[in-house]
């Protein structure tokens, strides 16, 4: 039997979205590092607005899953799509959360003190679920955080991504741009209302099965998420020379801003917020989608940075638990070797990402494409 290429043949990247992905990544796996020293006081953090780089992730999704499927839906059926997301994302899922278990009896202490009397079936049995990226519930924590994902924290956003594309697929793509640009704007009313009414002047929050987290979950997901759908619909880019630059710079600003109006004007932030998530992400992504690479150093930077971003997003946090319980345990201070080890961490965490990316993402995905996604005639 021979194999017929696949009905659905790859686009084109976009290299600059996929070199800012890399430099979120980047910005999120620093931002987590030196959120230890801020003893979990949201007024005292060093990259501000590091979180924000989720909604972004958020955005850039949904802009490139309109621009890769909303053309072919008269070649595939829902599984179809359904399949080629799972065979994208799924693969690092498993993997974060079997390093998640592999590093997790190393993180026990002041920090974490659930861990030492966690019993080693019910942290596989949290594995194995997580696994699966369906969330447990606080009964079942093992942390102490009460994370829906306890092995590996930052896989709530997958959760939520995978809710947006399953609304996408079931509903949204077949929205006009006038239905969907009326979705999106009340999906924006609900984030300003959360963001500059609500109690925290923020978007943080998201990662627990509890009425009030996937309150904040759905917030954060609805408008980057399909604000970036009628983005690539709309089809109004920038072009503008260096835009790379341009972009990358852009989003350290966003995330290194200081936070605004401290804890007696919480809505001061939140109208920060929003005008960044609501304006200024679009704004970045209409220049990067826009852009041209014009040198090989670039076009390689983009690469790299964009190769690692998703593997470096789903892998580096289980170090951070580690890094966590050090600094906690030992009252490590960031003159202390705490900026040392940080640096170390900040390095061993991309390397780990290019490891999983080379030796097992690939490898696995190529092999799901080939099984799964190529027709036999």
């Amino acid at each position: 039997m021979n194999k017929a290429p696949a009905y659905l043949a790859p686009k084109n990247h976009y290299e600059i979205l996929d070199g800012l992905r890399g430099v979120a990544s980047i910005l999120v796996v620093a931002f987590h590092i030196l959120e230890t020293f801020a003893g979990g006081d949201r007024f005292k953090q060093i990259i501000n607005h590091g979180y924000l780089a989720v909604d972004f992730f958020f955005l850039l999704s949904g802009f490139v899953v309109a621009y890769a499927y909303d053309d072919r839906w008269a070649k595939m059926t829902q599984w179809d799509f359904y399949k080629r997301r799972l065979i994208r994302l799924q693969p690092m899922v498993i993997m974060g959360s079997l390093i998640g278990a592999a590093l997790f009896y190393f993180q026990g202490g002041v920090a974490f003190p659930m861990i030492d009397a966690t019993p080693v079936w019910k942290m596989l049995l949290v594995m194995v679920i997580g696994c699966t990226l369906i969330p447990i519930p606080i009964s079942m924590d093992i942390r102490g955080w009460q994370e829906m994902h306890p092995l590996d924290g930052p896989a709530w956003s997958l959760f939520f991504e995978y809710i947006a594309n399953i609304l996408y697929a079931l509903i949204v793509r077949r929205f006009s741009k006038t239905v969907l640009a009326i979705f999106v704007l009340i999906a924006a009313g609900l984030l300003i209302n959360y963001t500059v009414f609500g109690p925290q002047g923020d978007v943080i929050g998201g990662w627990s099965i509890n009425k009030e987290q996937l309150n904040i979950g759905f917030t954060r997901v609805l408008y980057p998420f399909f604000a970036g759908v009628l983005l690539c619909r709309m089809g109004k880019l920038i072009h503008i020379k260096g835009a790379f630059t341009v972009c990358s710079l852009l989003i350290a600003l966003v995330m290194f801003w200081p936070r605004v109006g401290g804890s007696q004007h919480l809505w001061m932030n939140g109208v920060y917020e929003s005008f960044c998530i609501i304006l200024v992400f679009p704004l970045i992504v209409a220049i990067g989608a826009g852009g041209q690479i014009t040198g090989k150093r670039t076009a390689r930077v983009c690469k790299f940075f964009g190769d690692i971003s998703y593997p470096m997003y789903i892998t580096h946090y289980p170090l951070i638990y580690i890094f966590t319980a050090w600094v906690a345990n030992n009252k490590v201070t960031m003159q202390n070797n705490g900026l040392l080890v940080g640096g170390l961490l900040f390095v061993t965490s991309i390397l780990l990402a290019y490891g999983c990316l080379k030796l097992y993402d690939e490898p696995v995905r190529e092999w799901l494409r080939k099984r799964y996604l190529v027709k036999r005639g």
